[in-house]
C-alpha cells in the first residue's frame, strides 16, 4: 500500500463508520421496522374489520385493543414503549372522535390533523433556524444543539432533512383530505393505510443521504465527560502538589 492509498483508505473507513451510526440512530430514533408495524396495525385492523361488517364499535375497539396489546408486549419485553404509547394516545383519539360524532370516517381524522401539524412544524422551524429533524435525532446522536453553532455543515443537512419530512408530509394531506370528504369510508381506510410505509420510508431515505454525507456529529457528552475527568486531573495534581509543600522539612530554616 503506498503513501497515497492509506488516506483514501483511512476516508472510506470513517465515511462507512458515519453511515452506519447514521443507520442506527434513525433506527432508534424512529422505530424500525417493529415501529412501523405498531404504526399500521391498528388502523388495518379497523379497516379491515368495517370493510367485512360495516360495525363502527367492533372495528374502533379492536383497533384501540391491539394498541393496548402491543404496549403490553413492550413493557414485558422491557422494551422502549414510546413508539406503542404514541399509537395508543393516536387510536384513542380516532375512536374517540368516530364514536363522538358516528362516522367511522373521523377515526382517521386526528391523525391527518397531527401529521397536518407536523408537516408544518417540520417547515416552519426549519425558516427559524432550527430545525426539527435536528432536535429529534441531535439527542440520538448525542450532539444535543451543538450542530447549530458548532457543525453548520451539519445543520445544512438538517435543514434539508427537515424540509424533506415537510413536503412529503404536506403532499401526503394533499391526497388525504380530498379523499376524506369525497371517497367513502372503506376505500378512504385503505388509501391511507397504503400512504403510512412509503412517504415514511421515503422521509427516512432522504434524512440518511442528507446525514451521511455531512460531517461526524459533536459528541457534547464525550467533551463533557473529558471536561470532568481533565477537572478532577487538575484537582488532584494541585492536591498533591500542597501536600508536597506541606511535607517534612517545609519552612525549616537552612
Amino acid at each position: 500500500m503506498t503513501s497515497l492509498d492509506k488516506p483514501t483508505e483511512d476516508t472510506q473507513r470513517d465515511a462507512q463508520d458515519s453511515r452506519a451510526v447514521t443507520e442506527a440512530a434513525l433506527f432508534e430514533a424512529f422505530g424500525g421496522l417493529r415501529g412501523m408495524i405498531e404504526t399500521v396495525l391498528p388502523g388495518l385492523l379497523f379497516v379491515t374489520i368495517y370493510t367485512i361488517n360495516k360495525d363502527l364499535h367492533s372495528a374502533a375497539i379492536a383497533a384501540l385493543g391491539v394498541s393496548v396489546l402491543l404496549v403490553v408486549v413492550r413493557l414485558v419485553m422491557k422494551d422502549t414503549v414510546k413508539h406503542a404509547f404514541s399509537g395508543v394516545f393516536g387510536v384513542a383519539f380516532g375512536v374517540v372522535f368516530a364514536m363522538m360524532t358516528g362516522n367511522a370516517k373521523d377515526f382517521y381524522l386526528p391523525g391527518m390533523l397531527y401529521t397536518l401539524g407536523l408537516a408544518l412544524a417540520y417547515i416552519i422551524t426549519t425558516l427559524a433556524g432550527v430545525p426539527l429533524i435536528g432536535l429529534i435525532l441531535g439527542p440520538v446522536f448525542k450532539e444535543n444543539l451543538s450542530w447549530r453553532t458548532r457543525n453548520p455543515g451539519r445543520k445544512k443537512a438538517y435543514a434539508k432533512a427537515s424540509y424533506a419530512w415537510g413536503l412529503i408530509l404536506l403532499a401526503k394531506c394533499a391526497i388525504l383530505f380530498p379523499l376524506y370528504w369525497w371517497a367513502d369510508t372503506t376505500r378512504f381506510g385503505w388509501v391511507l393505510i397504503a400512504l403510512k410505509i412509503p412517504p415514511f420510508l421515503l422521509a427516512v431515505w432522504l434524512t440518511w443521504v442528507f446525514l451521511a454525507k455531512a460531517p461526524p456529529p459533536i459528541d457534547v457528552f464525550a467533551e463533557m465527560e473529558a471536561e470532568e475527568k481533565a477537572e478532577e486531573a487538575e484537582k488532584e495534581r494541585r492536591a498533591a502538589g500542597r501536600s508536597a509543600d506541606q511535607g517534612p522539612g517545609a519552612g525549616s530554616p537552612t
